[in-house]
């Protein structure tokens, strides 16, 4: 145990240099949102019908600091468990990375409806169900940013600046839908996102994406093999992406969901089922008899910027 607590610490250090060395490279995006949570839930509603105005209201989301470059704010919840048997672990739910996967963030909204109605399950969550939110509203749902980057491309990963924009050009030939960025962070999503990861700590990162159908996976545990109809199948690690960075550099758990429709949504039943398969998963897997991370490490010893 000593040896992975170490192998964590130096994880985090390292992420830490890349977050620091991108810091400057960022685009500013303004200090304050332009629209506030009634707006922004009035602009969601009107795209995902799945959702609707009042339902992204009674979400009763936060909004996190700072905004998007066309002034969207960044919004999020927790979710604590009812029961105070022992320290929750925590897990941090993403939503809608892409903008043009709409089921993604549809989903998210659908289980905190749930994590509302369900107090006894046993973990602390943060959820934040559209974490590309420029991409989601603008008049036509884009893979990218309001910046035309790639967010799932553009995290702090060791191997951004030998990587990332070769990638780009050679295997990808300048697909303008997986643009990396100018640089490793250089956006303000993927910068909120890395804070969000330090500040809140998670034992574990659940990302929701489509439309592949499928179960990937990346981190120290062995992988889940099946939540309801999504089975695993590795997707590959790629220079920038979350499963890289929280995965495999920063040594989290980090399961993504591959819903098998951008637009339409899985049934109740289907999505019930991998919930509660991915719930089962969770409390069988993370460490027993540890307390949680966030107990378990410093500030010091978390990526900082």
């Amino acid at each position: 145990m000593t040896g992975l607590l170490s192998h964590l610490l130096q994880a985090r250090l390292l992420a830490g240099l890349f977050i620091f060395a991108a810091a400057a490279a960022g685009a500013a995006a303004p200090q304050t949102p332009l629209a506030s949570v009634e707006r922004a839930c009035e602009r969601i509603g009107e795209r995902l019908k799945d959702v609707g105005v009042k339902g992204c209201l009674d979400a009763g989301l936060t909004v996190g600091s700072g905004a998007t470059y066309n002034g969207m704010p960044m919004m999020y919840r927790d979710f604590v468990p009812g029961s105070s048997r022992r320290t929750p672990f925590r897990v941090l739910l993403i939503g809608g990375i892409h903008g043009d996967e709409l089921t993604s963030v549809a989903i998210a909204f659908q289980w905190m409806k749930k994590l509302q109605d369900e107090r006894l399950q046993p973990f602390h969550w943060r959820v934040i169900p559209s974490s590309n939110p420029d991409g989601l509203l603008l008049p036509e749902s884009t893979r990218t940013n309001g910046r035309g980057v790639d967010l799932n491309r553009n995290f702090a990963t060791p191997d951004w600046d030998a990587k990332a924009l070769d990638r780009w050009r050679k295997v990808t030939r300048y697909d303008p839908r997986r643009f990396p960025g100018s640089a490793a962070a250089s956006e303000f999503e993927t910068r909120w996102l890395m804070d969000q990861i330090r500040e809140f700590r998670p034992d574990a990162i659940v990302s929701i994406h489509a439309p592949w159908g499928v179960l990937d996976y990346d981190g120290p545990l062995d992988p889940p093999q099946r939540f309801g109809y999504l089975r695993l199948q590795p997707l590959g690690v790629y220079p920038g992406s979350l499963g890289n960075y929280a995965g495999m550099v920063l040594r989290v758990p980090t399961i993504t969901l591959e819903l098998p429709n951008a637009t339409d949504m899985p049934t109740n039943a289907q999505s019930q089922r991998i919930w509660a398969d991915m719930l089962g998963w969770l409390e069988r897997n993370l460490p027993r008899g540890e307390p949680p991370l966030y107990q378990r490490l410093g500030d010091s010893h978390w990526v900082q910027r």
